[in-house]
């Protein structure tokens, strides 16, 4: 019989916060077994949910819920993401010390966005802070994230977990910068939320204290500062909650109507 042993860290004075990001869905039950590991190795742990509807190996719309959710968190919290097309395969496991907190997930792009506050990172090749020393081939949110999480959050040094690596080894997505051009400022579709709202990369500042539009496939769509300025079915450029220009339609859904992707459209600010 193969007895499992887990450390228990118990912490009265204060409790951690470890938040999960998968693309996992809530149909089956793979989101409750990563809380569940946690849960044995430190049942104090807060958890929070940032989101379990990233669409399935969509790697860019991970990073960019990671972007938008790392700002509102307490110093030391636990960012657990996984959305892992390459899992099992030779890629990296990483922790990613940042300037207020860590995130636990593959190296596969997920973490770029945020890298500019990332101050160490190791990769984790301690199996000791593993669930299990031969994890299971398609399942390390379960057998390396979620343990490893739960042991940094209970006060685990980052070097414990694994061997340094240089910030500047860690995947980067292959968005393009924003570029200045003789007829405006040039970006592209960095990520399109659940109403179908497509956000640039090229942030709001840009166009602060100005009348502005926004181009793309030789359509022009006016600036506006909400989305009721438009009429019902209207599509506007406006700047949203994350900082950055999106191209909505007021009460309808802007990638369905001019079916774009992330990535594949250029946009241009006039």
């Amino acid at each position: 019989m193969l007895l499992k042993i887990y450390t228990l860290y118990i912490f009265s004075t204060e409790e951690m916060i470890i938040t999960l990001m998968t693309d996992f869905g809530l149909s089956d039950s793979y989101v409750g077994v990563m809380k569940g590991t946690i849960a044995q190795i430190n049942p104090s742990l807060q958890l929070i949910d940032l989101t379990h509807a990233i669409p399935p190996q969509d790697i860019a719309s991970a990073r960019f819920q990671l972007i938008l959710a790392y700002p509102y968190f307490p110093a030391g919290t636990v960012h657990i993401a996984v959305v892992d097309p390459g899992v099992g395969s030779t890629r990296r496991s990483i922790a990613v010390q940042l300037e207020s907190g860590y995130v636990v997930a593959p190296d596969n792009g997920l973490v770029s966005g945020i890298l500019e506050n990332a101050v160490a990172a190791v990769e984790l090749t301690n199996r000791k802070y593993w669930r299990s020393r031969t994890p299971s081939a398609t399942f390390h949110g379960r057998d390396i994230f979620a343990p490893v999480g739960a042991h940094l959050a209970s006060g685990v040094p980052l070097a414990e977990l694994g061997d340094e690596i240089d910030l500047d080894s860690i995947v980067r997505l292959a968005i393009p910068d924003v570029i200045e051009t003789e007829t405006g400022i040039q970006g592209v579709i960095q990520a399109i939320d659940h109403f179908g709202n497509l956000i640039t990369n090229i942030p709001g500042e840009r166009v602060r204290d100005r009348a502005w539009s926004v181009r793309m496939n030789k359509s022009t769509f006016r600036g506006q500062t909400i989305y009721t300025d438009a009429k019902v079915g209207e599509i506007i450029g406006l700047v949203g909650s994350h900082g950055w220009i999106e191209i909505a339609m007021n009460r309808g859904n802007a990638q369905s109507y001019l079916k774009v992707e992330i990535g594949t459209s250029i946009v241009q600010v006039i």
